[in-house]
């Protein structure tokens, strides 16, 4: 399998938090950039509020015959710092934080580029620990108007960064069991906040290619893998399998805790960097910009200027798109290849053609008469009970806590799983919630009924 099948999802990590909406250079938001994977200078003073100079992960690899290797992708940012200079008419250049130049404007920003360690085919059984440097530079860009006058130049510039990969292995159960360590080497102390960042490695994660050997899932390990699996250790990265479902030869491992083999979800037309949001919020969001806020947009990052354009050609359709889809998750019916298939019902509809979430689809599911059975007692629609909230699902559990309720509904989800919707009976506002139909849901395993003689002392309270 070639990484680039694995590289979509490795670029969104890499890129999360790159740059944050309404992606402007003015927005406090875009001030504190770099939310994951950031591995600060080991030099940095406390007022630098630099990161964590490393990381590790350890994951599980099933050896083949033959001698087991490992090649080990580092990727990452590294900043670099764009100044815009204006060039007066005494021909000195001053730094300015925008220049207009034919109506458009140019910033000064922190922009980033892309860096790959790559360490081909490590042997599983060999401990590497070595230091790799990553070149820093200065490139300019003269800036010029429509008669091709020079008003200005952009200067880039890149700090040189150092980092250490450490990889050793131990077996564990028959299992290999290996650590990849990362650290930032910079040498140089870092006493502000833009110090620290500049001398940072920006959206660190790792990609492995396992060679003669396999990768073990740490979600679902099988059973002669758990207790090696429970004894692996992550450190600020976390590793997943990668790429197609069902392969066991690529991992990721990302600062952020992710499933085995994530995807991109299809209906996303193109990254939008901000903190995992959905894009259709997104989208909609850049729709409600002004144009000035637009432009400064544009001005700030080339990636900015991609997702205001996407953004302002979206159509209705490319809208919609966004808007999400209903799946059936019960199994398709089997088909029978003789049959007519004009004969076949769509797999989401039952015969009387309601979708499987229209309480309709189902007609032995009636939640107003619908019973559960707790503690050997019937409970249905009427029943009073206490709560005793255990899912800490919401702060307002902890003032349900053994109060009386009154069950209004038990419901059944599509997995199979029973809900007993309630209102409080001291709740001045329980018919409120009866007219509104909104009601607190409980497990029944939270419930408790109460006895007959509880039930009658509380109805005739209710009645005085």
């Amino acid at each position: 399998m070639s990484l680039d099948q694995v590289r979509s999802i490795a670029d969104a990590v890499l890129y999360e938090g790159y740059l944050l909406y309404p992606y402007r250079a003015s927005s406090h938001k875009n001030r504190s950039r770099w939310q994951f994977g950031v591995l600060g200078p080991p030099h940095a003073t406390a007022a630098s509020f630099g990161e964590d100079p490393e990381m590790e992960m350890q994951c599980l690899l099933a050896p083949r015959e033959g001698p087991a290797a490992v090649t080990v992708h580092l990727r990452f940012l590294q900043l670099q710092v764009r100044e815009v200079r204006s060039t007066g008419e005494d021909g000195v250049e001053v730094p300015v934080e925008q220049l207009v130049v034919d109506g458009v404007p140019v910033m000064s920003w922190d922009e980033a580029v892309e860096r790959e360690v790559v360490l081909t085919a490590l042997p599983l059984g060999e401990v590497v620990d070595a230091v790799h440097e990553v070149p820093g530079g200065e490139d300019t860009e003269p800036v010029a108007d429509a008669r091709g006058v020079v008003a200005g130049r952009i200067v880039r510039r890149r700090l040189p960064l150092a980092v250490r990969v450490r990889t050793r292995a131990v077996v564990d159960d028959g299992y290999v069991r290996l650590s990849v360590a990362v650290r930032n080497e910079h040498p140089e102390p870092a006493t502000t906040k833009e110090a620290a960042i500049r001398s940072s490695l920006i959206g660190a994660h790792l990609l492995l290619r396992a060679h003669d050997a396999e990768f073990v899932s740490l979600l679902e390990p099988p059973a002669g893998a758990a207790a090696a699996a429970g004894r692996c250790r992550q450190r600020r990265c976390w590793p997943v399998l990668a790429g197609p479902k069902g392969t066991t030869d690529t991992l990721l491992g990302a600062p952020i805790i992710l499933y085995d083999y994530p995807e991109v979800a299809e209906q996303s037309p193109g990254a939008l960097f901000d903190s995992t949001e959905i894009d259709e919020i997104l989208t909609l969001r850049v729709m409600t910009m002004t144009e000035e806020e637009k432009t400064e947009a544009r001005a700030t990052d080339p990636r900015a200027r991609e997702i205001i354009d996407r953004c302002d050609g979206m159509s209705p359709a490319d809208l919609q798109q966004l808007h999400g889809l209903l799946r059936d998750p019960r199994p398709a019916a089997p088909v029978d290849p003789a049959a007519d298939v004009r004969d076949v019902e769509p797999a989401a509809f039952d015969t009387a053609g309601a979708p499987w979430w229209d309480p309709a689809a189902d007609a032995s599911v009636r939640p107003g008469s619908d019973a559960v059975v707790i503690d050997g007692v019937r409970v249905a629609k009427g029943s009073l009970v206490r709560v005793h909230p255990s899912r800490r699902a919401d702060a307002q559990d902890l003032f349900f806590a053994g109060q009386v309720a009154r069950v209004t509904a038990v419901l059944s989800d599509v997995d199979g799983g029973t809900h007993i919707a309630l209102v409080l009976v001291d709740d001045p506002a329980s018919d409120l919630h009866d007219w509104y139909g909104r009601y607190f849901y409980f497990a029944p395993d939270e419930l408790t009924p109460l006895s007959v003689e509880e039930t009658a002392q509380h109805r005739e309270e209710n009645r005085s």
